[in-house]
């Protein structure tokens, strides 16, 4: 059964590759799953039909049979654990890559995100410096400790694994808003290896292919 996601109709980050359904896409595309898409207008996201599918009104969703996911991370979780390709057959493994999944959404992710909302809503607020500058160097921080785990390899723990993919999916966040990550030398490579992969490149295609297509059509 190929599954449905859905995705923003007018995404916010115009094609850049960093809304959630994005993770989704690659997960699928690593697995060689096909899916289909199904957009929602930010209207929709609100009304009840979507609702059922996403209590909060977001996006992603996952529909396969009678099997009805939300958020990100637990949907990349299904795809990995149903298909080969993105966790280890050992069960230690599997275990570490699902850790570094909770990692890249618990620890990396909220700081990081909060920046880029205070950097789109907040930047005439009288306290925007300081509240920037504390959130940079909590992230500054978390970016040190997972640089040195990272150290020479060229992924987290072996073999490329959803923990990887959910990893670089936070980061990708700090492309082109600030040279953060370039500070940290081995980051950027890892997330470049990420972007360089195929099923990245799939998925990345798809998702702006969407963007193009609103664009074209409001012209």
């Amino acid at each position: 059964m190929v599954p449905t996601i859905t995705a923003f109709e007018q995404s916010p980050d115009r094609g850049k590759g960093l809304a959630r359904d994005m993770r989704v896409r690659w997960a699928l595309e690593e697995v060689g799953r096909p899916y289909e898409v199904r957009l929602v207008s930010f209207k929709a996201m609100k009304q009840p039909a979507h609702r059922a599918l996403q209590p909060f009104g977001q996006i992603p969703t996952y529909e396969e049979g009678d099997l009805v996911l939300f958020e990100s991370g637990a949907i990349v979780l299904h795809i990995a654990e149903r298909n080969a390709g993105l966790l280890p057959k050992d069960a230690n493994g599997r275990s570490r890559a699902i850790a570094w999944m909770f990692a890249a959404l618990n620890t990396l992710e909220p700081p990081i995100f909060e920046r880029s909302l205070l950097m789109i809503l907040d930047r005439e607020k009288p306290w925007y410096e300081d509240r920037l500058h504390a959130l940079e160097s909590g992230i500054r921080n978390r970016l040190g400790d997972l640089s040195r785990r990272l150290g020479d390899a060229e992924w987290l723990d072996g073999a490329f694994s959803a923990g990887d993919l959910i990893m670089i999916s936070v980061l990708l966040r700090l492309k082109g808003s600030s040279d953060i990550l370039d500070d940290y030398p081995n980051l950027a490579a890892y997330v470049a290896r990420g972007e360089a992969r195929p099923a990245y490149r799939r998925a990345f295609a798809a998702q702006l292919a969407v963007f193009t297509s609103q664009a074209m059509a409001s012209q």
